[in-house]
């Protein structure tokens, strides 16, 4: 089971990640996607499959949003409806901030599978609206679904910023968190100083350590270069030379992916901390999904898997 393996120092763990169809479709379209994602993902070698819930950002910078924003099916329903015949667990992201107090607690309480896995999000920005914060969350969920297995977010690039990334961690394990999902990683040294910090927070005070899966991702052209580093990605400037002048940006974007997480998940073994992955496909192009298995594969070899 995934909570054993979370608990475990042995194992590595490997996640999937994907966006919930967009709300506009149709029942029978969604159902379509569904079917095709289902194919696709049922005989992988994975840990768990994430489901994103999308927050439009907008409100975070001033800077235009590449892609116009559109809302996506709530990852809980899309699990439910539709991902039921899935045999590994669903993480399903839950931003909180939608929610009252009331439907967030019905949703607690109503929580159906055994064994079920949830990473709280918190409001992108301090000037957006909420109905309840983060802290509200924790306590609801310890209030009224204490067998639900949390983990939380964490930003390598606002460890760059404010070098407290590691005390934000420590923060959300003592609200109950067992494990945290990165958001993309391009900045290698920045992910390397939060492990740093991360361990020696760690033993200085006497707290175990938790598992940190690092999210990667394809990126197959300038335009979704554009969108990540909009919502935030850090991308060094001689690798996004190195993509933007490459012969095949996606291409490219696998190998420095698989490289960086390669880099990560030895340099935090070799420290005691447990390394996992998650890779993300969030595109909808064939190429981009098929870059997406591509680089499961390399980091199943990474992690001794195959």
């Amino acid at each position: 089971m995934l909570k054993n393996k979370i608990i475990s120092k042995k194992n590595s763990i490997l996640f999937y990640g994907l966006v919930p169809p967009k709300i506009k479709h149709t029942k029978e379209e969604i159902a379509h996607i569904a079917s095709t994602q289902i194919k696709r993902l049922k005989d992988l070698d994975i840990d768990g499959l994430v489901l994103y819930d999308i927050q439009d950002e907008s409100d975070r910078t001033q800077k235009i949003r590449p892609f116009p924003f559109m809302d996506t099916v709530e990852p809980c329903t899309y699990a439910r409806e539709y991902l039921e015949v899935m045999d590994f667990p669903i993480i399903a992201y839950r931003s909180v901030g939608k929610y009252t107090k009331e439907e967030f607690t019905n949703w607690l309480q109503n929580i159906r599978r055994k064994e079920s896995y949830s990473v709280f999000v918190g409001a992108p920005s301090a000037n957006a609206k909420v109905n309840i914060g983060i802290k509200e969350a924790y306590r609801l969920k310890k209030e009224f679904a204490k067998d639900l297995t949390i983990g939380g977010i964490m930003i390598p690039e606002r460890h760059t910023v404010y070098g407290n990334e590691h005390l934000k961690v420590f923060s959300k394990i003592e609200e109950g968190c067992k494990f945290f999902i990165s958001q993309c990683v391009y900045d290698l040294m920045g992910a390397k100083r939060f492990l740093d910090d991360y361990v020696t927070y760690g033993k200085n005070h006497n707290i175990s350590l938790v598992p940190i899966i690092f999210t990667i991702t394809p990126c197959g052209s300038t335009q979704t270069l554009n969108f990540m580093k909009w919502l935030g990605i850090n991308i060094p400037t001689h690798l996004e030379d190195r993509l933007k002048n490459s012969e095949d940006i996606l291409e490219e974007s696998v190998r420095l992916s698989r490289d960086i997480f390669e880099i990560l998940y030895f340099y935090g073994r070799g420290k005691g901390v447990k390394i996992g992955c998650n890779v993300e496909s969030v595109a909808i192009k064939k190429a981009e999904i098929d870059a997406s298995m591509e680089l499961l594969c390399n980091i199943q070899k990474i992690m001794g898997r195959v």
